[in-house]
């Protein structure tokens, strides 16, 4: 197993308001535990979100004496969300900061994947695949046909979302399960990354056998602020098991 992580600011913010935890070690009864989030808000509020959800998320999955994986996550961040809007409602500075979350526990070849917002988790092997679906007004207008992939890339309303952690009591949230394979990657990120790369550049990237997971990882960053480097660009992932030669 291997994981390597890297938050970059990017080229035109002033201050980098996504955060992440990553580990490859039981967190509670989680045999392993991976979050990306990406605050929004003025007065470094954004910035404030992020680090209090990842936190108060970790915090509950510790404290977890449930067994369920999906509950626990889901727990974690419905008290994280709960957590976050009585913060806010204390101090009206942070009034209307909320963040995007992305967890992922990994057990042998199993993968659970919670999110609420347009932070996405990707697996890249043999068969890459985009597993969390965006909360974003330009996602559920490609959703129904008034746009599609290619013209939501570059929608105005593209960073508009629809759902996020702080923003209601009753929050909604995704959770996936999906089978992985040797040699499969997780990769949790921002829309900092995203917004810069098309997918299959990715995905090439994360597939090239010359190179190792830190390179990798790097050079996703790297290239994403050659083109642009619009929003701050955070970037986890996670290789549990070495593929199998053929």
């Amino acid at each position: 197993m291997e994981t390597y992580s890297l938050t970059d600011i990017g080229q035109t913010r002033e201050m980098n308001q996504d955060y992440f935890f990553s580990s490859e070690e039981p967190v509670g009864n989680l045999p392993t535990l991976f979050i990306v989030a990406d605050g929004m808000g003025g007065h470094k509020a954004g910035e404030f979100a992020s680090c209090f959800t990842v936190e108060k998320v970790v915090e509950a999955v510790t404290g977890s004496k449930k067994e369920d994986i999906p509950e626990i996550l889901g727990d974690a961040i419905r008290n994280a969300n709960l957590a976050l809007i009585e913060y806010a409602g204390e101090h009206p500075q942070m009034h209307g900061m909320g963040t995007t979350v992305v967890a992922a526990v990994v057990t042998e070849n199993q993968l659970y994947v919670a999110n609420v917002g347009d932070s996405r988790l990707y697996i890249v092997g043999k068969n890459s695949r985009q597993v969390t679906r965006d909360h974003s007004l330009v996602q559920e207008m490609v959703r129904i046909g008034e746009l599609d992939e290619t013209q939501a890339r570059s929608h105005p309303d593209k960073n508009i979302i629809t759902r996020a952690i702080g923003a209601d009591k009753n929050l909604k949230i995704d959770v996936f399960e999906e089978q992985i394979e040797p040699g499969d990657k997780i990769l949790l990120c921002t829309d900092g990354l995203t917004n810069m790369l098309e997918d299959t550049a990715i995905f090439e990237i994360l597939n090239d056998a010359r190179s190792g997971l830190s390179e990798k990882v790097e050079q996703l960053v790297r290239q994403a602020n050659e083109n642009g480097g619009t929003d701050n660009i955070t970037v986890v992932v996670y290789q549990p098991m070495d593929e199998v030669a053929e």
